[in-house]
């Protein structure tokens, strides 16, 4: 446990100074050096598919990035993504460079905030804002998370086969919890259904039960809601205000699980508790200088796995602009009992069912983390797993079926994988304070290994899963309304270059001049409506690192060429912050309002030198597509 200290004192917010006074912990944050022009504020908007995310010039953005990461996890990292500010720098420089992110969910942890009744940690959290800057100097930008998993590790024994994190030491001494024990499980998930401990511990907090502690009794609840207050005020008065609009909004509680359902569904439990303690953090927001920023609200963690449908928030009502839905993706018939791999197609259910709900649910959904192990048995179908999850997130339409129902799919989503640890392999944490019990390998948490990069013995992080899955063609930020977007990574299913390529995006025996251009390549096609209000700023796509500016190849009604120069109406530019990362930009002239613009881009850095004969062919062929599919 940190060692309090009052030597420097900060405000903490109204709503806590009424009922604690907290012991402030000193720190000695300074600021980086000045930052990179960051992006504008995003706000939720409405559109003819659903609600989506638009910057400051009104454009339509997704979001592609990151969780930073299960190191928060570790008592090692003293429970932040990194064990320091150059290593949050490092990894926000490869992070650009070698993927395009444009965007992290940034772990912290309750008991790294408040490690006593009456401590509010600000080393912690300056040391946080140090590390979420690192990234919002880079043009990155952040969702702060309140991150647990079953619930506490300290709810957990030397031996045991598992451990938890979030809660600090002070509420579970003084839940007086039974002894844990998952009995049978074959993965970590399945103690929040049979470990008494952490069920009984979990359900406390829902109920906001009333613990006696060194700072007299409180409500467990109450106890979070005060201390996140107290962040998030502390977060809000150290980024500057340019930094600050970088920040996308907070994750009140990562996969929440119910604990007991005292006989109600678990619909029903999400309506009378869950969306309760969100309302309640959303106040806290509002209080903490946050009120412009969506709550970012995760339903009941099994929901859309494949097994426990129950949940989604279906009973919380429009939940409006103020929030955000934010789902997770994890294949849970594939991490136990299906051994097939992953095809063209395969997730699209599961990803329209997130933008279903959150259609009915009035706002923008966010996919804030999902993947798969990449170690271990079962890992070996991990490429092609990834790559099926990024197709259905793009598109929500099967490649062999995309041409003829582009636009059947829905919103381009943004999302977070899950992970990014600079130390993959490389921890040394001893798991549940035991000294013999030492984790070392992979994630160095409850024998998992997702981390999408590793470093070597000088700290260069490379990529552990093909750099074609991770550093992908998508639309950053569109002037005007997406109406359909699909790319073709040509990822293998294999690691190191080993296993099959296939492509999924198949081109129809009708469009034999874009066959032609794009076979054996990597491609996308972009479809957007040019908005009511001339754009203030282009439409830009990120460009993988294979998309060169001699090489790559843009047509469509904007520009139809073969490289990008550095300005007009199809250019390329460095992504802000990289100096190595691309993006194209494409700027149409004079295009009247609700005019329907496609752009086929395709990396041609392979295969026979492109010609103009193609380029026509190809062009006249997708202005007939785009003509047929989508009358203006």
């Amino acid at each position: 446990m940190r060692a309090a200290s009052s030597r420097l004192a900060r405000p903490a917010a109204s709503a806590l100074a009424a009922v604690l006074t907290f012991t402030l912990v000193n720190g000695n944050a300074h600021d980086p050096a000045t930052a990179t022009a960051a992006p504008t504020s995003l706000v939720v908007t409405a559109k003819q598919q659903g609600w989506v995310f638009r910057d400051g010039d009104g454009r339509e953005v997704t979001l592609r990035g990151f969780n930073v990461s299960g190191s928060a996890k570790l008592y090692e990292n003293s429970l932040l993504p990194f064990r320091s500010t150059a290593d949050a720098a490092r990894s926000a420089q490869a992070m650009r460079d070698l993927t395009g992110a444009n965007v992290i969910r940034f772990l912290i942890s309750w008991e790294g905030v408040q490690p006593s009744p009456s401590t509010i940690d600000y080393t912690y959290l300056d040391k946080a804002v140090e590390q979420i800057r690192a990234f919002t100097g880079r043009g990155i930008r952040v969702l702060v998370d309140y991150h647990q998993d079953l619930y506490s590790s300290y709810l957990f024994n030397q031996g045991s086969w598992y451990t938890g994190d979030g809660a600090p030491e002070w509420v579970i001494k003084a839940g007086d919890y039974p002894k844990e024990s998952c009995g049978i499980c074959l993965l970590w998930g399945q103690n929040m259904q049979t470990n008494e401990a952490v069920r009984q511990a979990a359900y406390d907090f829902w109920r906001n039960r009333r613990i006696s502690t060194s700072a007299g009794e409180v409500g467990v609840q109450e106890s979070f809601l005060r201390q996140a207050a107290a962040a998030m005020t502390h977060i809000r008065q150290r980024l500057p205000d340019q930094e600050f609009a970088s920040v996308i909004g907070f994750d009140p509680f990562n996969e929440p699980f119910d604990g007991g359902l005292s006989g109600k569904s678990g619909l029903e439990w999400e309506k009378t508790y869950l969306m309760p303690f969100y309302q309640r953090f959303r106040a806290a927001m509002d209080a903490s200088g946050w009120a412009a920023k969506p709550a970012f609200v995760e339903p009941l963690a099994f929901w859309n796995t494949g097994f426990f449908e129950e949940g989604g928030l279906t009973t919380a009502g429009a939940l409006g602009t103020r929030y955000v839905f934010n789902s997770h993706f994890y294949d849970g018939a594939r991490m136990t009992v299906d051994p097939s791999p992953a095809s063209d197609g395969v997730y699209d259910a599961a990803m329209n069912e997130i933008r279903d709900r959150a259609r009915t649910l009035a706002t923008a959904p966010f996919v804030s983390e999902f993947g798969y192990k990449l170690s271990g048995s079962g890992s070996d179908r991990t490429p092609w797993m990834v790559r099926a999850m990024y197709q259905a997130m793009d598109s929500g339409v099967a490649g062999k079926s995309w041409w003829q129902a582009a636009g059947a799919g829905g919103n381009v989503l943004s999302s977070t994988q899950w992970h990014w640890d600079a130390y993959s392999g490389r921890h040394h944490e001893l798991m549940n304070r035991n000294p013999a019990k030492v984790r070392t390998e992979g994630d160095g948490w409850n024998d998992e290994d997702f981390s999408v990069v590793a470093a070597d013995a000088s700290g260069a992080l490379a990529t552990r899963l093909d750099q074609a899955v991770l550093d992908r063609l998508y639309p950053s930020a569109v002037a005007g309304d997406v109406l359909a977007f699909a790319y073709e990574d040509l990822a293998r299913s294999g690691y190191g270059g080993a296993g099959q390529q296939r492509a999924w995006l198949a081109v129809p025996s009708s469009m034999p001049g874009i066959a032609t251009l794009v076979k054996d390549r990597r491609f996308g096609v972009l479809v957007w409506r040019e908005p009511a209000t001339a754009p203030s700023a282009p439409t830009e796509l990120h460009l993988p690192a294979s998309f060169t500016a001699a090489t790559t190849v843009v047509v469509g009604d904007v520009a139809t060429r073969a490289g990008l120069p550095a300005s007009g109406t199809a250019a390329i530019a460095t992504e802000t912050g990289s100096p190595t990362a691309h993006r194209l930009l494409l700027r149409p002239s004079g295009a009247a309002p609700g005019t329907v613009h496609t752009a086929l881009v395709v990396g041609a850095a392979t295969g026979p030198a492109v010609t103009p004969a193609q380029l026509a062919a190809a062009a006249t062929e997708l202005a007939a597509w785009k003509n047929q599919r989508f009358p203006a």
